[in-house]
């Protein structure tokens, strides 16, 4: 019993250590990035119904490449849209949502995915891409340099 509770518990660190974190807030994330010297990443997406939002949560930020990158560069910022009932954001939430989408994303593009400074003036926007993990922090890291 003891065994197994220990190889439970390494797991679950595990787990917990090659975890993203997503920020909610714009606020939250430029603190974090001042003080970490790190860009943010900002992602619009629509989970539930964006079929590239959702290839590009699968092929690149589940990634163990992408999430091994991001630890050590980015601050990772997530605007989500989904528009299944169950799937409903708190009032709080979507309200933040929508204050990024009106800063950032008044065209209402879905993936949309910007590189912002620790202030969050944008440097770079991209979208979905059919590339590797590899390929798309490269990319994502010449949005920075422009």
């Amino acid at each position: 019993m003891k065994r197994i509770l220990i190889v439970v518990i390494s797991l679950f660190i595990t787990v917990s250590l090659s975890a993203q974190v997503w920020e909610t807030s714009l606020e939250v994330a430029k603190n974090n990035a001042s003080k970490d010297g790190k860009s943010i990443i900002l992602v619009f997406s629509g989970s539930d119904w964006c079929i590239p939002c959702m290839k590009l949560e699968k092929n690149i930020w589940e990634s163990q490449d992408f999430v091994d990158y991001s630890k050590t560069h980015y601050i990772l910022l997530r605007a989500d849209f989904p528009k299944k009932k169950g799937n409903a954001l708190s009032n709080e939430q979507q309200q933040q949502n929508d204050k990024l989408a009106e800063s950032y994303n008044k065209d209402g593009l879905f993936p949309l995915v910007l590189v912002l400074d620790k202030v969050g003036k944008v440097l770079g926007s991209t979208g979905y891409k059919n590339i590797t993990p590899k390929e798309y922090i490269a990319l994502l890291h010449s949005l920075e340099k422009k």
